[in-house]
């Protein structure tokens, strides 16, 4: 495979089709980091590789092997990964894509919500509430307990009482909904913190310093709520004053939007290594990929005129050019140039005045066989003769 002449023939929508590849590889990292699912996609990873450099070695009973197994394979992993299948088509909505939330169910339950909040405080039990927003959190927080439910009191009180195994980790809400509990969170740095802000307000402003996450706490030192957002935490006196940010913090008003600049350099600048390790990555995989891709070059190619009488001369066109399109496998086509392509035409049948020629595929030679000749243009081509003045 010529790796030079492939990356000479590269087009937009090569290039388009690394970078969709990257960014879904790269949310594919982001969305099955942590889980069980990871695990299996690293081994399909590996086994890919191993697939892919038997296909291009012409190791044909691996190859052969490697189909049949895949096609089980697929059929195996969607049973075992339903729940994971399920999460990520929900993460690829449409409509959240384009910056809408589909909250559901969030009246049901957000009064009484802040209500044990409240009663938390009072009996004062601690808790770690986090409300994901637009930036995914599983990337920053350790372990964690899978649990899909709605926040209810009853979920809140079997968490959050002192003698729960859960009681001392983070709960993750995600979309209106008990996503993950049991939760540890990366701790602030700060030095200017208040000595009494505990481990969990730490923790809250250490997440809400990584990514746009509001982080609700409850001290179970001092009985009292707040509320960490934008690397910055404020005490919330009343249920009432908590149900308004509750409802904001699971569904974000569009005037809170970042304008779209913003967006995308903030979406450029994180986690900058990562995004570059997936280009990289995919980029090596197309070029393994890319010589068996069918592919189609033109070429300006100049006509040989043969067999010409002496007595005549071409008068226009001066020098007769044709394009020519050529397909074949990448790796073959991309050889393609006007020095290796020959166009001739015969002339034999050539007199004064104005004749047309048809143009065969047959007059076309090509460097090598595995190519093939699709369309010329023009197909046929007028040339004028004269004859030559005669010497004394």
């Amino acid at each position: 495979m010529n790796l030079i002449e492939i990356l000479h023939n590269l087009r937009f929508q090569d290039v388009l089709d690394i970078l969709f590849l990257s960014m879904v590889v790269y949310h594919f990292y982001l969305w099955f980091w942590g889980t069980k699912a990871f695990k299996a996609l690293v081994g399909l990873l590996a086994l890919g590789i191993v697939f892919t450099l038997a296909r291009t070695w012409g190791l044909f009973l691996t190859t052969w092997v490697f189909q049949i197994f895949w096609q089980v394979l697929v059929i195996f992993l969607i049973i075992l990964f339903q729940k994971e299948i399920r999460q990520l088509l929900e993460k690829v909505n449409p409509l959240k894509m384009i910056g809408l939330k589909v909250v559901t169910r969030k009246a049901d339950w957000v009064e009484g919500f802040t209500n044990t909040i409240f009663a938390f405080a009072r009996q004062k039990t601690g808790a770690l509430i986090i409300f994901e927003r637009r930036d995914l959190v599983e990337e920053h927080i350790t372990q964690g307990v899978q649990l899909e439910s709605t926040p209810s009191p009853e979920i809140l009180n079997n968490v959050f009482q002192k003698h729960s195994q859960l009681h001392d980790g983070a709960m993750l809400i995600h979309e209106g909904q008990v996503a993950m509990v049991s939760c540890y969170l990366p701790l602030s740095t700060r030095e200017s913190l208040p000595q009494q802000y505990g481990t969990r307000h730490r923790a809250a402003l250490g997440l809400s310093e990584r990514c746009d996450a509001w982080v609700l706490v409850v001290s179970e030192e001092t009985g009292k709520v707040c509320l960490a957002r934008g690397s910055q935490i404020t005490a919330v006196d009343t249920p009432t004053d908590l149900v308004p940010l509750v409802q904001e913090a699971i569904s974000p008003s569009r005037s809170e939007e970042l304008k779209h600049m913003e967006i995308l350099r903030d979406w450029l600048t994180r986690r900058v290594h990562l995004k570059l390790a997936t280009v990289a990555l995919v980029s090596i995989f197309w070029l393994l990929l890319a010589g068996q891709q069918n592919f189609e070059v033109t070429v300006a190619v100049p006509l040989q005129l043969q067999n010409l009488s002496n007595r005549f001369q071409l008068a226009e066109p001066s020098t007769p050019e044709i394009e020519v399109t050529v397909r074949g496998l990448r790796r073959d086509a991309s050889t393609i140039t006007n020095k290796n392509v020959l166009a001739a035409i015969d002339l034999s049948s050539a007199a004064p005045g104005t004749r047309t020629f048809q143009i065969a595929r047959h007059a076309i030679l090509l460097p090598n066989d595995r190519t093939s000749v699709v369309k010329i243009e023009p197909s046929q081509i007028e040339l004028s003769f004269i004859e030559k003045p005669k010497l004394n």
